[in-house]
């Protein structure tokens, strides 16, 4: 077999067999097929598609590239959780510590941005010496101790996954479905969760560019998990607009520790995600009502203890015993306001999640390139959101870098905001989905 034999096949748009993925597979982490290979089958997979039978198999060639977590040492219901991606998604640096005060286990494998997307690791490196490259030990040993832990794969956990992405990010390939199903399937099922809850996004900002899209998606990844025999919940969510009011890295973690701190001052969309996606959480790891699952939720939010789970997950993965103070001061070098003009009044309607990615990407919050060095000051403050009034002269939001900033980044963001005569609700629907198990 060559790999110009399985490139043909899907060019041509004929079905790869297990044996060609797991040919590919093989090859990619052991080196033998090179980053341009792998990036021409990548592409004609992004044309051409995969079944369901070519996606299970991907998963499953993925899944077993490296090891598998054993969890079996952590006392308790594990319950994992996974965001396909979005412009501002911080959900996971809040849901992790609000859960894992209601003393369920989190054990949180997690990715670095994709495209416009930020992403976790990206988001906790920028707390000062934080370090998402933890040992097997180390994670079980703090998510027994703590309750939850956010980590990087380790070389190897699903190796396959940590090239593939890292490839898929720069190779114009993000938005397969079978591609994204296969990612994140094989590295939840590898982090030995015994249930999970999938926040899918769709909208601008998002992979799924429309709610059918992303239907499909969460439909594939829980015909994957029951497969495994494993629970699942999908909660899809909107992302036309950017989630919350920080989009960057640094900022992002420090809203989502402002949260955790005030619940009370939150931002009304981002509050309705975290909460809903961490009562999924709870409901299938405690087996309770949504309803009181609810409940349990919003009252250890507005306790201390998911502050107190945030700090003490920040002082142990700095793998030191030195207790510094959390510091998420936020002084970049160059902050650029964006007014509203005379035409700019009533009521936002929406804030393009896309060129709100965009222009946070460009100002040096994610990468182009693989090699590409990340501003973590870098980034966007929205002051007004989707349902805030706007007023000529009103500042709309702040661009923040390490480097000038130029003008035009100004008027795309200014071209990225739609208005309204009439009040708007600034708290998105969602649709949910499950497994079988789960299903009444």
């Amino acid at each position: 077999m060559h790999i110009l034999d399985v490139i043909e096949k899907k060019k041509n748009n004929l079905p790869l067999t297990a044996e060609d993925l797991q040919f590919f597979i093989d090859g990619y982490v052991d080196g033998s097929i090179e980053d341009y290979q792998a990036s021409a089958l990548l592409m004609a997979i992004r044309i051409n598609g995969l079944s369901f039978e070519e996606t299970l198999a991907l998963t499953k060639s993925m899944l077993y590239s490296g090891d598998i977590i054993d969890l079996s040492t952590v006392k308790g219901y594990k319950v994992d959780k996974h965001s396909t991606g979005g412009v501002g998604d911080k959900v996971t640096l809040i849901v992790a510590p609000i859960v894992a005060a209601l003393d369920v286990k989190v054990a949180k494998l997690s990715g670095r941005g994709l495209g416009i997307t930020g992403g976790t690791l990206d988001k906790l490196e920028a707390i000062e010496g934080v370090s998402i490259d933890l040992t097997e030990e180390q994670f079980l040993n703090q998510v027994n101790d703590i309750g939850f832990a956010l980590a990087g794969q380790t070389q190897n956990l699903v190796p396959a996954d940590k090239k593939l992405y890292a490839l898929r990010d720069v190779t114009g390939t993000v938005d397969a479905l079978p591609l994204i199903a296969s990612s994140i399937m094989s590295k939840k099922l590898a982090s030995g969760a015994d249930g999970m809850v999938l926040d899918v996004k769709y909208g601008s900002g998002a992979f799924c560019k429309t709610i059918e899209v992303a239907q499909q998606l969460a439909e594939i990844m829980i015909q994957i998990a029951e497969g495994f025999d494993k629970s699942i919940v999908t909660v899809l969510s909107s992302m036309d607009n950017p989630l919350g009011r920080t989009v960057g890295n640094k900022n992002e973690v420090k809203e989502a520790y402002d949260l955790l701190k005030n619940p009370d001052e939150a931002d009304a969309n981002l509050l309705n995600t975290i909460t809903e996606v961490s009562t999924y959480m709870y409901e299938i790891s405690s087996k309770k009502s949504h309803e009181e699952a609810k409940k349990a939720v919003l009252d250890v939010l507005h306790s201390d203890i998911p502050v107190q789970k945030f700090e003490a997950m920040v002082h142990a993965q700095r793998l030191s015993d030195d207790i510094k103070p959390i510091e998420l001061e936020f002084t970049p070098d160059y902050s650029v306001d964006v007014i509203a003009t005379d035409a700019m009044t009533g009521y936002i309607k929406n804030i393009d999640a896309q060129t709100i990615g965009q222009i946070s990407l460009d100002l040096g919050a994610g990468r182009h390139t693989k090699a590409d060095v990340l501003d973590y000051f870098a980034g966007i403050e929205l002051l007004k959101v989707k349902g805030d009034e706007v007023k000529a002269g009103d500042v709309l939001m702040k661009l923040y870098a390490s480097k000038p900033v130029p003008s035009e980044f100004v008027t795309a963001a200014q071209n990225a905001i739609t208005f309204s005569a009439e009040k708007v609700n600034p708290i998105d629907d969602k649709i949910v989905l499950k497994s079988k198990d789960l299903q009444n």
